[in-house]
């Protein structure tokens, strides 16, 4: 049988660790996850999937990334059952992640909370500094010259 999930996302709200008893960490947190398709009136809906991830794996995900972030996540599906106060059962049906890997710089990651935010003038300046450099690092670090390919010069 094979149970495999590939999420991308972002998350909703700051992952909220806490620990059990015997002192494992375990982070909640909700990843929402465009649809490949629009709707009727041509949006892009998404889909709010919930997660849970445990020990160092947790803590790292708690400690590194927050609301708005971009993230990749690997793991498995799983569904379990209680039954709450008012004595009915309720189902549920999460992500069981067991990799995260963050698809975002942390800068990016404080550019997008600073605009959410409404951050002052001197962040945002800043920030487009930041856009800058980054854009002007994207030139040929070698600088050379452009390299003519034709389709005869390739092997296929």
């Amino acid at each position: 049988m094979i149970n495999n999930v590939v999420l991308v996302g972002r998350l909703t709200k700051d992952p909220d660790l806490r620990y059990t008893q015997s002192g494992t960490a375990v982070a909640n947190f909700t990843l929402a996850v465009n649809r490949t398709f629009t709707n009727q009136d041509g949006e892009r809906e998404a889909d709010f999937i919930n997660c849970v991830i445990w020990r160092k794996a947790a803590e790292n995900l708690a400690n590194m990334v927050g609301k708005g972030a971009q993230i990749g996540v690997t793991g498995r599906i799983q569904t379990r059952n209680y039954e709450n106060k008012e004595g009915q059962r309720v189902f549920v049906v999460e992500v069981v992640a067991e990799n995260f890997q963050m698809l975002e710089s942390r800068n990016k990651q404080n550019g997008q909370n600073n605009a959410n935010t409404g951050a002052s003038n001197n962040n945002a300046n800043e920030h487009s500094r930041n856009q800058q450099n980054s854009t002007q690092s994207n030139t040929d670090p070698f600088g050379g010259s452009s390299i003519d390919v034709t389709d005869d010069s390739l092997p296929f």
